[in-house]
């Protein structure tokens, strides 16, 4: 509890040891019921708890936005004590400040669990001077190149690789994951996670503030900015529920009076007064207001616990009306680390056709040309090569050693006129040609991530009718994914725009509200996961293209968070609802009984405080995502 609470606390107790005296002062006697001095022993509580209140009314008032919760209570209370129901107008104003502050304990308590669980931006970072002592600098100040060392207890401050040491890395906050992670010279390691055992030297290769702990950090504090149609409605209704409920207790005080008296009879001012000022007390919206954007918060703030970063309240209601997925293959559903399985139909020798595929293919990054490169083995001289052309989605060619050296796949080889052979095996296939002849082709094969088909299978249970695979792999090796996966729906041979062609096909397909998610590795599958309904990027860490494409970011590559993101999503949506319709529905049912003066002030205490506490704790159900 912060300093600010503790003093409402201490004014709560104070105002209800006053409150309780005064009226078993006049209760039992000890103090004669006159309406003045009842009035001024009243006030002192009524004050002490409620003199922020009332400033605050006040100040809207002389702004000229006077119609606000504290308006309300303000009329509703100091109506109260002029009607001479003391107790029952400091009473209110008490019950009132109790909601206020446990609403504010709440919201901060979640506040503070969200913040413990995504505290990984540490405050230094650890560098050796020219003698070896290690110095604490501030992290924005080591720029790229810089080693650092990460000691035992220590969280990695930024992006680097490895170049000294081994240790055991806990990347929970990151991933969600309580599995720990070896890491030892040349490997990547992101800021956030926290070194378990050994020293480890860093070479950073990204500064401070785009670092992935900083930029997880970012998405989750900026959440917040990209509201959901719930939240905005309650920003509207708020707008002109409020002035409505203003006008329609001043009618309610004045026209049955006036009434009666057209019709002669008694105007009982204050029985309708009374009746009014019970009806703006009943008609806070202080449940709604708080409590809807509280949903949201705790909802984006369980999934980061869980290594689901959704970007926004508005993609979490789209995440939850999903009912399509389409999804990438390779690098999402399969571990993307291929492996050559053999070399068919090759007219030159099987090593030096791997050496001048991987010699071609040495300066890309891409998985295949890196299973090419492992393959080869050896050490690759980039200076024999030269004319390096390449065709996005199809190859490249590039002269080597004076050959002209073309590789890729079928529509590369068609392209340059070259007649290749078909390969029986199941794989992706990556011809090879030399000087325009066709020299053979290399099969390489990917594995299936461990969980890939189980995932698929919990979308199906989570309520997603299609499923559907789109990939660039030839028609056999997708055909044999598919079934492995269990999917019956699925593309092959797509480029980059095909997939972007084949996505907006399916949006214009997909009926009523439902939602398209497109799951892709968030690099080469950029445009599509922004044009998606929802776009996630799976395995994400520390990927700038992910980050930047995508609207939900899973911080590992595990496909089973992508129905749990689903499922997770549509419990927060669902929490919504049910406090809208929770607090609206009591709400309306008190205010006629409040109109037909059948509630009173305790009833109104009830429809707004109680209401607000329960709308509040049903919030806060969102953060806990362990059962989702």
């Amino acid at each position: 509890m912060n300093k600010k609470q503790k003093k409402v606390l201490a004014r709560i107790v104070l105002s209800t040891l006053l409150l309780a005296a005064v009226w078993a002062a006049f209760r039992f006697g000890l103090l004669p019921e006159r309406r003045l001095p009842a009035l001024g022993l009243y006030l002192i509580p009524y004050l002490v708890i409620g003199y922020d209140i009332l400033k605050k009314a006040a100040k809207g008032i002389l702004r000229g936005q006077p119609f606000d919760e504290n308006f309300l209570m303000a009329v509703a209370t100091v109506g109260a004590m002029a009607l001479g129901e003391y107790l029952e107008g400091a009473a209110v104003m008490l019950f009132y400040q109790i909601g206020e502050l446990f609403q504010s304990y709440a919201v901060d308590k979640s506040r503070r669990s969200i913040g413990a669980l995504m505290d990984i931006r540490p405050d230094y970072a650890n560098v050796a001077d020219e003698s070896g002592a290690l110095t604490q600098v501030d992290p924005n100040e080591v720029t790229p190149g810089t080693v650092i060392w990460v000691q035992p207890g220590e969280k990695i401050p930024i992006d680097g690789v490895v170049a000294e040491g081994e240790s055991t890395l806990d990347t929970a906050a990151l991933t969600g994951e309580s599995l720990p992670r070896d890491v030892s010279a040349g490997d990547e390691v992101v800021s956030g996670c926290v070194n378990l055992t050994g020293l480890l030297k860093i070479r950073t290769t990204r500064a401070f503030g785009e670092s992935t702990a900083s930029k997880i950090l970012d998405l989750v504090e900026n959440a917040g900015a990209r509201k959901s149609r719930q939240e905005n409605f309650i920003s509207r209704f708020a707008c002109w529920y409020t002035p409505v409920v203003c006008y329609s207790a001043l009618a309610l005080a004045l026209l049955p009076p006036l009434v009666r008296l057209a019709l002669g009879v008694g105007a009982d001012w204050g029985v309708w007064v009374y009746r009014a000022l019970t009806f703006l007390v009943i008609s806070c919206p202080c449940a709604l207001v708080i409590s809807i954007p509280l949903s949201f918060f705790a909802g984006i703030g369980g999934a980061s616990r869980a290594g689901i970063l959704i970007k926004g309240s508005n993609y979490m209601e789209a995440l939850a009306r999903v009912k399509t997925v389409a999804f990438d293959k390779t690098g999402t559903m399969t571990q993307g680390v291929f492996e050559v399985s053999g070399v068919h139909h090759n007219t030159v020798e099987e090593r030096r056709l791997l050496e001048l595929a991987a010699l071609a293919e040495s300066y890309s990054k891409h998985p295949i040309s890196l299973s090419l490169q492992k393959a080869w083995g050896g050490a690759l001289d980039q200076s024999r090569v030269s004319e390096l052309q390449e065709y996005p989605g199809r190859g490249l060619v590039a002269t080597v050693d004076g050959l002209r050296v073309a590789v890729g796949n079928d529509k590369l080889m068609e392209e340059q006129g070259i007649l290749w052979q078909p390969c029986h095996g199941v794989g992706t296939l990556v011809h090879v040609a030399l000087d325009g002849d066709y020299a053979g082709h290399i099969l390489i094969c990917d594995r299936l991530k461990p969980g890939a088909s189980v995932a698929l299978a919990e979308l199906r249970r989570a309520g997603v009718e299609r499923l559907v695979m789109l990939t660039g792999d030839a028609p056999a090796a997708a055909r044999q994914a598919a079934q492995a996966l269990g999917v019956e729906e699925f593309y092959a041979a797509l480029l980059p725009g095909d997939k972007l062609d084949k996505v907006e096909e399916l949006l214009n397909e997909k009926n009523g509200c439902a939602k398209l998610a497109f799951v892709g590795d968030g690099i080469n599958d950029a445009p599509v996961l922004s044009r998606a309904d929802v776009g996630i990027a799976m395995g994400a860490l520390g990927s700038d293209a992910a980050i930047e494409a995508a609207d939900v970011v899973l911080m590992d590559d595990s496909p089973e968070k992508v129905p749990k993101a689903i499922r997770i999503a549509r419990k927060c949506i669902r929490i919504v609802y049910e406090n809208i319709v929770f607090a609206i529905g009591v709400k309306l049912l008190c205010l006629l009984l409040g109109a037909l003066g059948i509630a009173n002030m305790w009833a109104a205490i009830f429809a707004d405080v109680g209401v607000m506490v329960l709308a509040v704790l049903n919030a806060i159900r969102a953060l806990n995502v362990k059962n989702v």
